[in-house]
């Protein structure tokens, strides 16, 4: 068991400057990717075929079905790794993803998904919280509505941290069915940077070290809030406010 991280209220200031720093970095290497493949973010998903496209979201729905019946599975079997073993892990898969092109990205993609939910998974366990518990595996599965880390805007997009889960009947197909159709343009957009021409493997790799930066960061902002306002004893929506207007006036990058 991993320490937990326990703030106390006399520190909110200094951990929301923590984790709006946090936030601000989530997208450097997201910067990098584009500039590597010479694009830009709004532009890549029309690089994909038509049929790829229009089958975006099928793909990402199965693509979260099957991580999150891994990722739980694995638990047991599997402890939750150091964030650089992560990254390392996905780095590699994206090469090889990317080095046949777009057939091999598309098979790589629910594998690193999963890899990518057990990253979050475990942000939520250093902050204390159980990754077994429903309701967190639903927080678990909303971090996936983050921008994306191609597609980052330093503070302006933060629906996610405030996005609002129903826990009735049939909760996690509804989960899903809400956070797959955002996921579906962020995994358009990699699908895409790994299908680039020539550069193939180096896309691939750069592609997938940007997501798992990103978003295990996301996830430590996510459930560093969470942790925060129970710490704290915040209200949440008011310190997602305030996390939002410290990101904004950040220096710029």
């Amino acid at each position: 068991m991993p320490d937990i991280e326990v703030v106390n209220p006399v520190d909110v200031e200094a951990e929301l400057d923590r984790l709006a720093a946090r936030y601000r970095s989530a997208g450097g290497a997201g910067l990098q990717v584009l500039n590597l493949i010479g694009g830009q973010a709004e532009g890549l998903i029309d690089r994909l075929p038509k049929p790829v496209r229009d089958g975006l979201g099928d793909a990402t729905e199965r693509a979260l079905r099957i991580a999150l019946q891994a990722a739980s599975a694995s638990r047991s079997q599997v402890p939750d790794q150091a964030p650089w073993l992560n990254t390392a892990v996905t780095t590699a898969m994206g090469a090889a993803g990317g080095f046949g092109g777009l057939p091999t990205a598309l098979v790589e993609l629910p594998v690193t998904t999963t890899v990518l939910l057990r990253a979050i998974q475990g942000a939520a366990l250093e902050r204390g919280f159980d990754p077994a518990a429903q309701n967190i595996q639903f927080d678990c599965l909303q971090v996936f509505s983050a921008a994306g880390p191609l597609d980052h805007d330093d503070g302006a997009d933060m629906g996610f941290l405030s996005l609002r889960l129903s826990l009735t009947g049939g909760a996690m197909q509804k989960v899903i069915a809400t956070v797959a159709p955002r996921l579906a343009g962020v995994l358009g957009q990699k699908l895409a940077a790994q299908a680039v021409p020539v550069l193939g493997a180096v896309a691939g790799a750069a592609t997938n070290y940007a997501y798992t930066s990103y978003y295990q960061n996301v996830a430590h902002v996510h459930f560093g809030l969470r942790r925060l306002s129970i710490d704290g004893d915040i209200s949440h929506d008011a310190l997602i406010e305030e996390l939002r207007r410290r990101v904004n006036n950040l220096p710029a990058r």
